[in-house]
């Protein structure tokens, strides 16, 4: 199983790789996936010839090529203008212009790193729309975590119930069969998402 994260953080460190890595480490704790993750500042020159000559080059290909084969994407930008960054936009258009499907039916987690929370809903009204456009399944919790947020309370508990809702997408969507004989049994998604993070489950279930 691959799981593959974006980041499209500029600064070295990086609070959007920060959360990215959080984000896998709780995923992949989950689901055991093998995790790759892109850094779109590398790619920057890359991701603007291709709008000027039609063509990725090798290292945006090969990017382009992860995210393709990638089981469940986590998806994070820093927040600039009150919503994603220029060239985390450009990375999936450019993406798109090459294969228009490559995220159909893909499980994918959305998150954002700002300085300040009124930036929050970057979440709802930019990322969620975004990829709903490209046809990739967004999970419900997006995580978004200002510089306050950082060794506060609630961040850590909003990373893990996105991580297994991803995980639990990754690792069945609606359901998940198992052989038995020549049948199959079919064990519904609340089942499976109870039993990969109890949390989540039970968050659900308050919601409905």
């Amino acid at each position: 199983m691959k799981l593959v994260v974006v980041s499209a953080g500029l600064s070295v460190p990086s609070s959007t790789r920060l959360l990215a890595d959080r984000l896998a480490a709780a995923t992949a704790g989950q689901t055991s996936a093998e995790v790759r993750v892109v850094e779109l500042r590398d790619l920057a020159v890359e991701i603007a010839h291709t709008f000027t000559n039609g063509f990725p080059g090798r290292e945006l290909s090969a990017a382009f090529d992860a995210v393709r084969a990638a089981d469940g994407l986590i998806v994070v930008t820093p927040v600039f203008s009150a919503s994603y960054s220029g060239l985390f936009k450009s990375f999936f258009d450019a993406l798109g212009a090459t294969e228009p499907d490559a995220l159909a039916g893909k499980p994918v987690l959305v998150a954002a790193t700002g300085g300040t929370a009124r930036h929050s809903l970057v979440l709802e009204h930019a990322l969620r729309p975004l990829f709903a456009y490209l046809k990739a399944v967004v999970v419900p919790t997006g995580v978004y975590a200002a510089s306050k947020d950082w060794g506060a309370e609630g961040l850590d508990g909003r990373i893990e119930r996105a991580a297994g809702e991803l995980a639990a997408l990754m690792t069945g969507l609606s359901t998940v069969r198992k052989p038995a004989g020549d049948t199959a049994e079919v064990v519904p998604f609340e089942e499976r998402l109870a039993a990969l993070h109890p949390a989540t489950a039970q968050a659900r279930g308050r919601d409905m």
